[in-house]
């Protein structure tokens, strides 16, 4: 086998159809796709066994009724006849330089995290970087990709979303120029590209196994990874046995939570943002029977005062809606306002487009699901809660859509707003965790004000 073909299986656990060479006399092992044990079938690829999500067809290539997993069935059908393919020969190396290209400077706070980040690696141990949002923490893990680089190790960064993605791997590529990174997502041209340094959404990890020496997976409590197992065992399978794992966020579950402070799990905290200012604390506004008042084709009042208001001082704002359906319903009554606002959720096919007009400063308001609770950017806007009293509104989703306000040095500070029809555990211990972040960084020297 020549080298080409050895990078392009190395790590990856593919189908034997999505392979275009021959594999004979190859080292390389056969898996197969979906088995049954104890009555109970399993997918080889993404690990379910969930009974509900396997099915049955009359298959043409066994002639049997043949079982296949549903779960993973959008990256190719595997099924009890399938063959996944696993390279078992020498790992191949790519030299390349991995040396760090950056002139920024670490904060008090980044600094202690980067040399967590550094040691997890060289340790090759499990670590939790627990940074309040906008807290910087994608330069934190500049040095410690570049000790693995330079160390011709692998590394993979995983994210539940696309959006960020698309967002991190060219500020990666800019500060390791010499390596050829791969961005992995669904319909992504990189997917059978060989690269030491991956950034990927964590379903895209389903096909690889062994691959990496540094796993990072970022916003580890974010929708889907925190709610599906199997996108976890993805991770756990894409590591290798001996391997980093550094897990980032800025709301780390409860069970996290207590485990970090009574001492069980590995973790640093950044508990104020690099530019030293507190990170703003939502205030709670009650608005009456909002979902009626859109119903009749009317503005809540302290909604349209709250929206006038940032027209004056031209200041951009989110809108967060806690369903799709209402948001449709309120974004004519908003476009009497502006004819320029616009709506977006996650299946929207413009939403791209949107977001960067938001960020060129063409949109004044920007109306949204949760997609955008975390991932994305903005240098100076307001953010509003629309029902913050929706279950859909957890207190990691508010503590979230709250870090999307004073993000940048140059705008460190902004307005949040939960408007509500009732106060919810969520609300109360959003705005709590957001005081005690402040009161902890006011105590370690972080925050100057």
């Amino acid at each position: 086998m020549n080298e080409e073909q050895a990078f392009f299986l190395s790590g990856r656990l593919l189908l034997e159809e999505e392979i275009p060479f021959p594999l004979e006399d190859q080292p390389v092992a056969f898996i197969q796709g979906v088995s049954k044990e104890n009555n109970l079938y399993r997918c080889s690829r993404c690990g379910n066994n969930e009974p509900f999500l396997f099915a049955a067809f009359p298959c043409a290539r066994c002639g049997q009724s043949c079982t296949y997993c549903r779960n993973c069935l959008m990256m190719g059908r595997v099924s009890e006849c399938s063959r996944l393919v696993r390279w078992i020969g020498p790992t191949p190396m790519k030299r390349e330089n991995g040396r760090l290209h950056w002139e920024g400077k670490l904060s008090k706070g980044q600094l202690t995290a980067s040399d967590a980040v550094v040691e997890a690696v060289q340790q090759q141990s499990d670590t939790l970087i627990w940074a309040v949002c906008g807290a910087g923490k994608t330069e934190v893990l500049f040095r410690g990709i570049e000790a693995a680089l330079k160390e011709q190790k692998r590394v993979c960064i995983a994210t539940p979303r696309t959006d960020v993605v698309l967002e991190l791997a060219p500020r990666l590529q800019k500060v390791f120029p010499a390596i050829e990174i791969s961005a992995l997502y669904g319909g992504s041209p990189d997917r059978h590209k060989y690269s030491s340094l991956v950034v990927t959404t964590t379903h895209q990890l389903f096909r690889f196994q062994e691959a990496f020496d540094v796993m990072i997976v970022d916003e580890v409590d974010a929708f889907p990874y925190s709610y599906d197992p199997t996108l976890q065992f993805a991770v756990d399978k894409a590591r290798k046995p001996l391997s980093a794992l550094i897990y980032l966020t800025a709301t780390p579950n409860e069970q996290w939570q207590l485990e970090c402070q009574a001492g069980k799990r590995q973790h640093t905290k950044i508990p104020a943002r690099f530019h030293r200012y507190p990170l703003p604390v939502p205030e709670m506004r009650w608005c009456g029977r909002w979902q009626k008042s859109f119903l009749k084709g009317n503005i809540p009042p302290k909604i349209a005062e709250w929206m006038k208001s940032r027209f004056t001082l031209n200041k951009q704002a989110l809108l967060f809606f806690p369903h799709i359906d209402v948001m449709e319903q309120a974004l004519p009554l908003f476009q009497q306002l502006d004819p320029r606002i616009q709506a977006v959720y996650a299946e929207d096919p413009n939403r791209k487009e949107k977001v960067a007009l938001m960020r060129e400063k063409q949109l004044p308001f920007l109306l949204t699901t949760t997609i955008l609770e975390r991932g994305v950017t903005f240098p100076n806007i307001d953010v509003a809660v629309i029902g913050a009293e929706d279950d859909i509104f957890t207190e990691s989703a508010l503590v979230q859509i709250a870090g999307r306000v004073g993000r940048s040095a140059d705008f460190p500070d902004g307005v949040v707003t939960f408007f509500h029809f009732g106060r919810t555990k969520a609300m109360l211990r959003a705005i709590a965790h957001i005081e005690a972040m402040n009161k902890e960084g006011r105590s370690r020297g972080l925050i100057d004000r």
